[in-house]
């Protein structure tokens, strides 16, 4: 595609990184994909809301220069290609962005245009942050116990799986192999000739850099505790690597900041459970971060029943979608849950919708905007921007606690206000100012 489909604003300034360190103007430039369906009227109210906060918090010091890329239906539409080249360019460029929900294509050899951009631009953390905001009807008798983060790795695992189709000629090449190369493992398939197969990759490289995010946000933030969400009793040399990596590489790169349930269990086998005890008493007493681990079907249950046990969640990419949506439905559902895709080593990072198109909603300002403005919340506080976030939570909080709500929330709360999606930004601007 020759023709430039994207205009750059005047005034506007990059944001660039150095030594691993964003470097923000006071008027930086955004990319932004206003998304498919609902995304629409989501981004309408969401925009207002990131302005309001930015000019709350900094008066005319700063300002965003919002900037159009195109992405989903709408660069389909307008440009025949659903994720346009310099879309990608443009993230790549400029860095830090937010997008609203795509529509996926049928066909096209395109899995998601979600997980294309994460692909493309090695967005290798997926984290979803998850937090209770008071008033918000829950299933569970304390979500305000729930304040979590997921550290989800975003580019192995799953997302650069290997599936072989039954019947095909490469499946059948790929059991031949496993036959006559490996025919101890083969033996375990129940049904070989009716099998698909698929193939896991979990490498070290990825597994260090997850946790090292991980690690790095639970200092910075003085958090209690990282725990390794794994299937290693099962999986042993994937997901039981990922353990084995992230436990060595905790102790390898961050040595005394941290204490690890690995030296424990080496403390025991040593002096016995009293001392390892005590040992770890002693070095959380002193502010070290715990690194710990649990079993991945275990973790839903006891984020469940013991939810003040959890902090940040590092984990594999298939567990960690599957507990990112659990916990948000623990705080309110997937339509009020924020996210963010990021490479913290070369700084892109694409804050997003955590929820879908929902076309049927789409053009009739009804929806909550809440999964991309707090996502807006979580890309200020990335760019250092600390004021502009807070007056968003300050915002979002009010408007919840005063009952003024979409009809998600609205269906739900007793003694509630029914608010359109136009109408629930104006609130949380409102609301900034308490």
């Amino acid at each position: 595609m020759s023709e430039n489909i994207i205009k750059v604003p005047a005034g506007g300034q990059k944001i660039t990184i150095e030594q691993g360190k964003l470097q923000v103007p006071e008027y930086p430039i955004l990319p932004f994909i206003e998304g498919d369906g609902t995304g629409r009227d989501i981004w309408r109210a969401s925009v207002r809301v990131f302005d309001a906060a930015v000019q709350k918090a900094y008066q005319a010091n700063r300002k965003i220069a919002w900037m159009e890329v195109y992405a989903g239906e709408k660069a389909f539409n307008k440009f025949n290609s659903w994720l346009p080249e310099q879309t990608i360019q443009a993230f790549q460029e400029y860095l830090v962005g937010i997008k609203g929900p795509l529509t996926t294509p049928i066909g096209g050899g395109i899995r998601s245009l979600n997980v294309a951009l994460r692909k493309m631009l090695d967005l290798y953390v997926c984290l979803r942050p998850v937090r209770y905001f008071s008033g918000v009807p829950s299933p569970v008798k304390h979500p305000e116990y729930v304040d979590m983060l997921v550290f989800r790795e975003n580019t192995e695992d799953i997302y650069a799986g290997i599936e072989f189709e039954n019947g095909t000629p490469e499946n059948i090449a790929f059991k031949n192999l496993l036959k006559e190369n490996f025919p101890d493992e083969y033996q375990k398939i129940r049904f070989p000739e009716s099998s698909g197969l698929g193939i896991k990759p979990v490498s070290k490289e990825g597994t260090e850099r997850l946790v090292r995010a991980a690690i790095h946000y639970g200092l910075d933030n003085k958090r209690r505790s990282v725990t390794l969400v794994h299937k290693g009793n099962i999986m042993k040399y994937t997901e039981g690597s990922f353990r084995k990596w992230g436990y060595e590489f905790a102790e390898r790169e961050f040595g005394d900041r941290v204490y690890t349930w690995a030296q424990w269990d080496r403390t025991k086998a040593a002096h016995g459970e009293q001392a390892a005890n005590e040992e770890q008493d002693s070095a959380l007493n002193s502010d070290k971060l715990l690194i710990k681990d649990v079993i991945a079907d275990i973790v839903f249950q006891q984020t469940i029943t013991r939810a003040r046990e959890f902090d940040i969640l590092a984990t594999m990419n298939l567990n960690g979608d599957y507990l990112s949506d659990a916990l948000a439905a623990q705080v309110g559902g997937i339509g009020i849950a924020p996210g963010g895709n990021i490479n913290y080593a070369e700084g892109q990072a694409i804050f997003e919708a955590t929820h879908g198109t929902a076309p049927k909603y789409a053009d009739k300002d009804v929806v909550n905007p809440g999964s991309v403005i707090l996502s807006g919340e979580m890309m200020f506080r990335y760019m250092g921007w600390h004021e502009a976030a807070d007056m968003i939570i300050k915002g979002m909080e009010g408007a919840i606690a005063a009952k003024t709500v979409t009809y998600d929330f609205h269906r739900l709360m007793e003694d509630s206000t029914l608010l359109k999606t136009s109408q629930f930004g104006d609130a949380v601007i409102q609301h900034m100012d308490d």
